[in-house]
């Protein structure tokens, strides 16, 4: 007897293969406008004309070719001198620093969906300068001041986070408790410089008001290590944050773990912030000016990473130029020139939120 041949399987609807698990591979997209993409490229553009100006200028003009040769170490004793040793650390500290300014700014803006959400405003920068204060007035070192600075930054933020947080944190409220907690800390700051001695009160008061000079790689090279680690994780908060910028719920919805990415947005924000205060001192408004700037040039309808951080720098650099060759033979701290194009420029964002 012949047996019958065997039926053929069903088909159940699933995979054969192997699991889905061990197919599974994790993706990075990158989505790119046009306007966005020009836009940024012409910043950037701006910001390397910038440095070149600021490298060839001076009680000493160096021509753009010997900067070039000296930069590659082929240049005249004299221009490498000039460029590589006095002015090329000033500049890329502007320009780490600039970047850092701008990033953490965009990052709290786009937390508060509010112009007003930098770090200026919400108690940062003034934790920061009491802390550097704080060493000042102690006898600390360049690098103790730097460490208290970073520690105030830090010191701040958990404040204004643990007053703020209600079941969750909302964009107001953090902006309210941080403008309480920076008139708390700037009041502070000058009970400090009442009681100090004239020297460290001198020292103290050059020191807050920011300045890039006498900046060398040993403030540059920190920097630019702690934005090799921060930066990846900017990019990686990207996407999360233009989603709750629609709103907590619709963020949800989508996926979106909300009080993780915003714990985790505000201590990459408040690092970026504290870094770069330490290496120049508390430079103001050029968190607030930098996102806001880069989001009427690009017209993005939300806060842009990559076009604050290259809008900071160049803005801070450029400042830091105008501040030395506007005013020669005196020299003014770049912090007080932001804080005069920061001046001009919130008066005419009021303007146009009143109308």
């Amino acid at each position: 007897m012949i047996a019958p041949p065997p039926a053929p399987a069903r088909k159940s609807g699933r995979p054969t293969g192997p699991p889905l698990n061990a197919l599974r591979v994790r993706s990075w997209s990158l989505r790119l406008s046009p306007r966005g993409l020009v836009t940024g490229t012409a910043i950037a553009v701006l910001g390397l004309v910038v440095s070149l100006v600021a490298l060839s200028v001076g009680e000493f003009t160096v021509p753009i070719g010997d900067i070039v040769a000296a930069l590659f170490g082929e240049g005249p004793p004299v221009a490498e001198l000039i460029v590589n040793r006095l002015r090329a650390p000033r500049i890329v500290t502007g320009l780490l620093v600039g970047a850092a300014f701008g990033l953490s700014g965009a990052i709290f803006q786009s937390l508060t969906r509010n112009p007003l959400g930098s770090p200026d405003f919400v108690g940062l920068t003034s934790g920061a300068a009491t802390g550097g204060i704080a060493a000042v007035v102690l006898g600390g070192s360049a690098w103790h001041i730097a460490g208290a600075s970073l520690a105030g930054c830090v010191a701040g933020a958990l404040a204004v986070y643990a007053l703020a947080f209600q079941r969750g944190i909302q964009g107001y409220r953090l902006i309210l408790v941080g403008i309480g907690v920076n008139a708390l800390l700037i009041s502070a700051d000058w009970y400090m410089l009442t009681r100090a001695d004239i020297g460290d009160a001198a020292t103290a008061g050059a020191w807050i008001t920011g300045s890039l000079g006498g900046r060398g790689w040993e403030h540059a090279i920190p920097v630019a290590c702690a934005m090799a680690v921060l930066l990846p994780a900017c990019a990686w908060l990207s996407r999360p944050l233009r989603m709750m910028e629609m709103g907590d719920d619709s963020a949800r919805a989508m996926g979106i773990r909300v009080e993780p990415v915003r714990a985790a947005a505000i201590a990459v924000g408040v690092l970026l912030c504290g870094v770069a205060t330490a290496a120049t001192g508390p430079v103001i408004f050029v968190a607030m000016a930098a996102p806001q700037l880069a989001r009427r040039i690009s017209r993005s309808p939300g806060v842009t990473l990559v076009t604050s951080a290259l809008t900071g720098a160049t803005l801070l650099v450029g400042a830091d130029l105008a501040a030395q060759r506007l005013f020669a033979p005196v020299q003014l701290p770049v912090g007080i020139m932001t804080a005069a194009i920061g001046g001009v420029y919130l008066v005419f964002l009021l303007r146009r939120e009143r109308r």
